[in-house]
């Protein structure tokens, strides 16, 4: 059970810690790049995931493509 405590999200007030801590290490200058840095890696990020995706369904027809065609042939 302690265990499980350990693996929960912060609350209210530990935010507000964390984000000082963040402001106090990088400063309000550096923060803004940051997020910049952040918001472009999770477009790349999803970007990528669509692409493969893409690639998966159409691998996909494909494959049913060509069975189709070899139980047309065998019929």
């Amino acid at each position: 059970m302690t265990t499980f405590l350990f693996l929960s999200l912060p609350g209210g007030m530990e935010r507000v810690i964390i984000l000082f801590v963040v402001l106090l290490l990088f400063g309000g200058k550096k923060i803004p790049e940051l997020m910049r840095g952040l918001g472009k890696g999770i477009r790349e990020f999803n970007s990528a995931r669509s692409h493969i995706e893409t690639e998966i369904k159409e691998g996909m027809r494909e494959s049913d493509r060509k069975t189709l065609e070899e139980t047309k042939k065998e019929a």
